[in-house]
């Protein structure tokens, strides 16, 4: 190339970059090296899948703030004292179970294995009690195992159901109906307990071993509804939600040693039911406290204030837990959920951080807001709009919230340039107008608003944290890829980003928020779509 042609090179190129806009100048500062260098972290082994108020969402919390300090974002929350910081702490309520066993002597049997419990069972000190066993605790007119023996003030040990004779028809009627089957048998040999005056019931499982760690599982998924976090006190449980008589279930291996007998001994009786089987006395200890446990978790947030519009404040957020390890020591890393949002956040605030630095600032002020206890019911957004809104609501111009922006669904394989938006054109639709316009200018991914048809039977509309805004008649935008074969399993990995698509997204919410920051009018509220 000769001198001429590199002078005419070299001017073009000076013209081309003069000529770019401060928006695509600082949108281009968004690259897949610091998307990957955050996450690499973020979701590492090292935090132990970020559970909700865990050690691992705290290492999170410290690595965020520690870059909102390097890039000079300002701390905004005020603690008790009057200082400044990026922390919003939340104390998070949980009602559930806490020390809970059987002895029998001298072994411990482990709650939701050997056993579990029928319905909110709170035994808050420990008792000793004596066991009877009283066959398949059925008394009527044909049979009644209650008889000679006396249960008041003790646990009655029964086995479920109605067996039957030789003949083949069960022994509480002779005939082939029965109805001692089920939760209704349960609920009518409860009765009869409660009636003689006894204090515990232990129901023996006909469930083989496998069975019964099924049932276990199962039951303890059931009950889990309860013990969900809340960011207020949980109101006094529901009665109704409790047994008459609190009952529990128990495998046949803790009934045999309850009974002093063999298992094989056990079961024979079960087979042969019309048999006689010699128990011996027993004495247990039992525990199932039930009680409210305390939780500190935290929003994270960092302010860069605006110019001239500095007091109207558009929200970006993502939440920064996940779900922890599993009961098999496996750790959900969550790097799409939602990693890519947390570190998405990060590459946002330094675009923005250095807008600012070159007297680019935004008109209206942004609020980078990391949201915990997502997982947990969408709690810690719920907090900052329900209970202490940082910026005042009405200030709040919308939220564009990035959950899950790193992997690609089943229904694009063969296309990784899309991206779903959801709630864009439900409360505004200027925002709507604005989010498709800055997709035209930047990445021009194709657009997806499959999840924001209000028939949508998934109803992420409703899942993620910008609902919160949305209820309070705050414009929003959720950013989203879809449903992975990962969603919250342990191959969540860094490995599995495409960070090629992830840096666009987050270009394409930059450009988005650029916009809505530096426009001349806010948007207006003008719909209010379901």
């Amino acid at each position: 190339m000769n001198k001429i042609s590199l002078f005419f090179f070299a001017l073009f190129a000076n013209t081309t970059s003069l000529a770019q806009s401060p928006r695509q100048t600082f949108q281009e500062t968004i690259n897949e090296n610091d998307l990957k260098k955050h996450l690499t972290y973020i979701a590492s082994d090292e935090l132990g899948g970020r559970d909700t108020g865990s050690e691992g969402q705290k290492k999170a919390a410290e690595y965020i703030m520690n870059h909102l300090k390097t890039l000079g974002i300002e701390p905004i929350v005020k603690d008790k004292n009057g200082e400044l910081g990026f922390q919003q702490k939340i104390e998070l309520y949980k009602n559930g179970w806490k020390e809970s066993y059987v002895v029998i002597n001298d072994k411990k049997k482990v709650f939701f294995n050997d056993y579990f419990p029928v319905g909110m069972i709170n035994i808050p000190v420990e008792k000793e009690i004596e066991t009877v066993f009283v066959g398949y605790g059925i008394q009527n007119e044909v049979i009644n195992d209650y008889a000679n023996k006396t249960v008041k003030g003790k646990a009655v040990i029964f086995i479920e159901n109605d067996p039957k004779n030789k003949l083949g028809k069960y022994i509480s009627s002779n005939t082939s109906n029965s109805d001692w089957i089920g939760s209704t048998g349960l609920k009518k040999k409860q009765k009869i307990a409660t009636d003689q005056a006894a204090d515990y019931i232990f129901v023996i499982s006909l469930a083989d071993s496998d069975q019964f760690k099924t049932l276990n599982a199962e039951r303890k998924a059931i009950l889990s509804r309860f013990n969900r976090l809340a960011i207020e006190k949980s109101k006094p449980e529901n009665p109704s939600v409790s047994s008459a008589i609190p009952t529990f279930i128990i495998s046949k291996n803790m009934a045999s040693e309850m009974l002093g007998i063999s298992q094989k001994k056990l079961e024979s009786y079960i087979i042969n039911p019309e048999s006689k089987l010699k128990t011996k006395k027993s004495t247990i200890k039992i525990k199932s406290e039930r009680g409210e446990d305390t939780l500190e978790t935290a929003n994270i947030m960092g302010f860069l204030e605006g110019t001239d519009k500095k007091d109207e404040v558009i929200i970006l957020s993502a939440h920064y837990d996940h779900v922890g390890t599993n009961e098999k020591g496996q750790i959900h890393n969550g790097a799409d959920d939602d990693g890519s949002g947390t570190c998405a956040l990060l590459e946002l605030a330094e675009a923005y951080s250095k807008a600012k630095a070159t007297g680019n600032g935004p008109r209206r002020s942004i609020l980078f807001l990391w949201v915990t206890g997502e997982e947990k019911g969408l709690l810690g957004s719920k907090y900052y709009t329900d209970i202490n809104p940082i910026i005042p609501l009405e200030k709040t111009v919308c939220d564009l919230n990035i959950d899950m922006i790193g992997r690609v669904d089943k229904k694009h394989e063969p296309n990784h340039n899309y991206v779903y938006l959801i709630g864009n054109d439900k409360l505004s639709s200027e925002l709507h107008a604005i989010s498709e316009n800055a997709n035209k200018e930047t990445i021009n991914f194709e657009i997806d608003y499959e999840f924001n048809d209000p028939k949508d039977p998934n109803r992420f509309y409703y899942r993620s944290d910008h609902f919160n805004f949305a209820k309070n008649k705050i414009p929003v935008i959720f950013y989203f890829t879809g449903v992975h074969t990962d969603y919250h399993k342990p191959g969540d990995d860094v490995e599995k980003i495409l960070f090629e698509k992830y840096s666009k997204i987050v270009q394409l919410v930059f450009a988005t928020s650029w916009e809505l920051a530096n426009r001349k009018e806010r948007i207006i509220v003008d719909s209010d779509k379901p």
